[in-house]
């Protein structure tokens, strides 16, 4: 008897237990969920909003979240809108004719030979009927600026940026972790230590460098001229990538840290040089770090505009980029309509929102990418 109630309690405080795990779990999930939700509202708030017209962004807050327009019934030639009109009869949906502070003057669109409806009150405290209707107008500024245009451009200095960032920095991370170099330690510090200078302090030398020597040199040099427009103006965003990144140097030494130097040998073993190491033993274990460099680089340069509009903006060249040519999003003619060329001009920047989903899972292969959890 005693050990059919100690098996019923045993029982009974698993299914607790389980259900408290349940409990929190889903409790756990429903939180995730509202940030996540939270988070994420504004881009699909401005989304919606570059879809929507221009007069619903002037009705207000009688307008709903979504693109809507408010039909209008045409009454002797002239277009009036229609308005939710409480009736003893119920919420009627009348075009509005005549706008008075005391009264208001209406006609039926479904009984037109009624004639002109007398309303008491006033007009202002209606609300507008509103239907789901879907515009891309707004999207109309992005011909003047050429968006496509500039996304490509962008796409172009990206690449070229990742291969010298990750070649460099992949290069300088390897000689720290695994070459003894006279001074090494203090010469990692040093550049470690260059993280904290801010970059307004170089802003100005490095500008004078480009202005006063490459911008006036590189062009008229006899073997530089092309057959083809060069973008020179790129110089300043590319050439700083070639020579690593303080910050890409320190997770890419700290993950090839973590791999075993018992693999160096036993390939050392088989004849294998330092290229062959790296590229065979270090590099295939170490994809995620690397994956993580190369998305950091897109986002910097995707999100770039200090020096894209130092460099690029007034210049009057062709070879701008996506944030320089943002900034050219003129208004629509007719009403004021800043909000949705805004709106429809940064939805651009739902591209790293995408790439960052689509290699998540190099996020997630490693614990930590420094290798302290591996």
């Amino acid at each position: 008897m005693k050990l059919f109630r100690r098996r019923k309690n045993l029982g009974e405080s698993l299914l607790t237990l389980r259900l408290w795990h349940f409990t929190g779990s889903a409790i756990l999930n429903l939180v995730l969920c509202s940030l996540l939700a939270a988070y994420l509202s504004p881009l699909a708030y401005m989304f919606a909003t570059s879809l929507k017209q221009p007069e619903q962004i002037m009705a207000g807050l009688g307008a709903p979240l979504y693109p809507a327009i408010n039909p209008k019934y045409t009454y002797q030639g002239v277009d009036y809108p229609l308005m939710e009109v409480p009736t003893a009869d119920g919420v009627k949906q009348w075009a509005l004719v005549t706008k008075r502070i005391k009264y208001s003057e209406f006609i039926d669109p479904q009984n037109p030979g009624r004639g002109l409806i007398h309303w008491d009150g006033y007009w202002g405290s209606l609300k507008e009927v509103f239907t789901f209707s879907v515009t891309f107008k707004a999207f109309a500024s992005w011909l003047p600026a050429n968006i496509p245009e500039g996304a490509l451009y962008t796409l172009i200095v990206i690449a070229i940026t990742e291969i010298g960032v990750l070649v460099t920095s992949i290069a300088v991370a390897y000689g720290f972790s695994r070459f003894r170099i006279p001074g090494g330690k203090w010469l990692f510090y040093l550049l470690i230590a260059t993280i904290m200078i801010p970059d307004t302090i170089t802003l100005l030398p490095t500008y004078l460098t480009y202005i006063n020597i490459l911008f006036i040199w590189l062009p008229h040099q006899p073997l530089l001229h092309f057959p083809f427009p060069v973008p020179w103006n790129w110089l300043p965003l590319i050439t700083p990538h070639f020579f690593s990144s303080a910050i890409f140097v320190f997770l890419l030494r700290q993950n090839f840290l973590s791999i075993p130097r018992d693999l160096d040998e036993a390939a050392m073993l088989d004849g294998a040089g330092p290229l062959r190491i790296l590229i065979s033993i270090i590099l295939p274990q170490s994809i995620p770090v690397v994956a993580t460099v190369a998305m950091l680089q897109f986002f910097y340069i995707w999100n770039e505009f200090r020096t894209t509009s130092l460099y690029m903006m007034g210049v009057g060249t062709n070879f701008r980029l996506l944030s320089a040519r943002l900034q050219d999003t003129i208004p629509l003619p007719g009403v004021s309509t800043e909000a949705l060329q805004q709106a429809s001009a940064l939805i651009m920047i739902v591209v790293p929102v995408l790439v960052l989903l689509a290699f998540q899972r190099f996020f997630m292969q490693d614990v930590a990418v420094t290798g302290t959890e591996k």
